[in-house]
């Protein structure tokens, strides 16, 4: 069974930091695309970046250059480093593991009908 724990989110000023993990079991951790999504009050999940079983990255524009997503394979561990935040990076992330590999939608990391999901952690920046 596919759990996925997310942690570290908390409420940070405008252009300050946070790191984000997603602790993961029940699967063979290193060959499925990591991603990870967001979901804002009143909007749509989105999909904010994701690395891949080879390594290869991808991400949002309104992230690019802020944040770096990376995996530790042995701790089967997701991160997020977010840094230069802004009050529009407020959402609650998740964590989302996909054993086909990830999938893009317009450029940005979407999910499959395999998607797994953790529960949330909650980021919220102030000005």
């Amino acid at each position: 069974q596919v759990q996925l724990v997310e942690s570290g989110g908390g409420s940070v000023q405008a252009g300050g930091s946070l790191r984000l993990s997603c602790a993961a079991s029940g699967y063979t951790y290193s060959s499925y695309c990591m991603a990870w999504f967001r979901q804002a009050p009143g909007k749509e999940r989105e999909g904010v970046t994701a690395i891949d079983s080879d390594g290869s990255t991808s991400y949002a524009d309104s992230v690019k250059g802020r944040f770096t997503i990376s995996k530790d394979n042995a701790k089967n561990t997701l991160y997020l480093q977010m840094n230069s935040l802004k009050r529009e990076d407020t959402a609650m992330y998740y964590c989302a593991a996909d054993p086909w590999g990830c999938t893009y939608c317009s450029g940005v990391p979407c999910p499959s009908r395999r998607t797994y999901w953790g529960q949330g952690t909650q980021v919220t920046v102030s000005s």
